[in-house]
């Protein structure tokens, strides 16, 4: 293959954002504690001219390069659009948090660019071992940034937890990634998929792979029984790094699903249909039962977390464009409320004093009206209520489900969504119903007010307005 300017075009905002992040550790280095807001207006920066490129490489048409390991399509432009939002909302976020609790560190902002540009590899991987490059690279930034307060014994006993665990769940992908090889002979997802189609690989090793990966990628989503780490990772991690952590990733998971089982082992969908629908149904059943009992906020929206991920499991589930769309819009919609309410989390903590019971936002509304309706707009689109965007995010994958005709799992997951309303509207009854514990007036900066008015109003404009973003999705899958 001759490589040219004009072949590198589909790979060029991995490339500057490669180059960015490079650029920004080294002039880190030069900063004091004065001027450490630099890092943060370059990582914001490189983050807004990454989405510029990603705009600028989009089109319609489906492009290869590298002799098959890197993909271009529709979809890829989509989620990483999403990705590169939701990042710009979680930087921002961060700053006031960080500088609050003294741990203003460029390091922050270097390791999320990286995660950031291995979460954008796995997006475009079309081979086995560009889906690897990419996972182990964002594994990496965030075993790292979970540790990220040195002071902080529980982040340094998350990030233990999370890097044993992150380490075996690798292995396991890649042992069911060498099965699968062994059977087929191929990397490359796409030619994977045509030898299972032309029934030349043997079923029992590829379906024995297949449970490997199915584990792999369910670690990743923190899906029922491989959620261990999420409460303690999430409990552990500064608010501004779980605030990262449990909203971005998300997409990236969400396309590493879909590259490995649809785009790879779409062969085998009775299969692995079978395999999520367990996983879907014991992760909406624990994670919104045990989420009831929680009284860290942090906990609680982990446990919120997982049940959400068995709605994204539906949409895969229904094995059709119209489940594959619903869940993609699942998955960037929760990607943007986990943002917004990580973020209003940090909002919440000052210097000395680090926000993450659920009694913290009591009288919130008395302190700041504002941040308490962005609050309530969120916690009522996680919950499902009309009308927020979360109410169209389920009822899109509801809709999937029960068009492939499985009724019974629609009844399920509206079932458990009730039982989830529950503790969503505990908090809101905090902010709106209860009085303040502590009075310390809240007063945001600039940026952040900004942002998380964008980000709030967004879940009650693309809950009246859904239109656009759900055709976006559905025309990541029209080809």
């Amino acid at each position: 293959m001759d490589y040219n300017l004009t072949t590198m075009i589909p790979v060029l905002p991995e490339i500057f954002l490669l180059a960015a992040a490079c650029a920004i550790l080294v002039v880190d280095l030069f900063l004091s504690e004065r001027t450490r807001l630099l890092t943060y207006g370059l990582s914001l920066a490189a983050v807004i001219a990454t989405l510029g490129l990603v705009h600028y490489a989009a089109g319609p048409v489906r492009e290869v390069i590298f002799d098959g390991s890197f993909v271009r399509d529709p979809m890829s432009d989509v989620l990483k659009t999403a990705l590169l939002l939701v990042t710009l909302f979680a930087f921002v976020y961060a700053k006031d948090y960080l500088r609050a609790l003294g741990i203003l560190r460029g390091e922050y902002y270097v390791l999320g660019l990286f995660a950031v540009l291995g979460m954008m590899v796995m997006i475009s991987a079309n081979s086995f071992l560009t889906v690897y490059l990419g996972l182990e690279l964002l594994a990496l930034c965030l075993y790292a940034l979970v540790a990220f307060h040195r002071d902080s014994k529980a982040g340094a006993e998350a990030a233990m937890k999370y890097f044993v665990l992150g380490a075996l769940a690798s292995g396991m992908l890649l042992y069911g990634i060498s099965m699968v090889y062994g059977a087929t002979g191929r990397l490359v997802l796409t030619e994977v998929a045509e030898v299972i189609a032309s029934g030349g690989a043997d079923t029992t090793v590829l379906v024995f792979g297949l449970v490997f990966i199915v584990i792999g990628v369910s670690f990743k989503f923190g899906a029922v029984p491989f959620h261990m780490w999420v409460p303690d990772v999430y409990h552990g991690a500064p608010t501004a790094v779980t605030l990262f952590l449990g909203s971005a990733p998300k997409i990236a998971a969400f396309a590493l699903a879909i590259r490995l089982l649809v785009d790879g082992l779409g062969g085998l969908l009775a299969q692995w249909q079978d395999m999520l629908m367990i996983l879907a149904v014991l992760s909406m059943a624990l994670g919104n039962v045990v989420a009831i009992a929680q009284t860290n906020i942090k906990r609680m929206l982990a446990y919120s977390t997982i049940s959400h991920v068995g709605f994204i499991f539906l949409g895969l589930i229904a094995g059709t464009d119209k489940g594959y769309s619903a869940a993609m819009f699942y998955a960037i919609v929760y990607a943007l409320t986990a943002a917004g309410g990580f973020g209003v989390v940090t909002m919440l903590s000052r210097s000395g004093f680090d926000a993450e019971n659920i009694h913290d936002l009591k009288g919130l509304n008395d302190r700041s009206p504002w941040l308490a309706f962005m609050m309530m707009l969120i916690l009522f689109s996680m919950a499902g209520v009309p009308p927020t965007v979360g109410f169209f995010a389920k009822l899109f994958v509801l809709d999937a489900v029960v068009s492939v005709d499985r009724v019974w799992l629609a009844g399920v997951a509206v079932f458990f969504s009730i039982i989830g309303a529950f503790y969503y509207l505990k908090a809101v009854k905090a902010m709106y119903f209860d009085k303040p514990i502590d009075a310390t007036q809240l007063e945001p900066a600039m940026d952040t007010r900004v942002m998380m008015s964008v980000n709030g109003l967004a879940m009650l404009g693309f809950g009246l307005f859904p239109a656009a973003l759900l055709g976006a999705c559905r025309a990541a899958f029209a080809g």
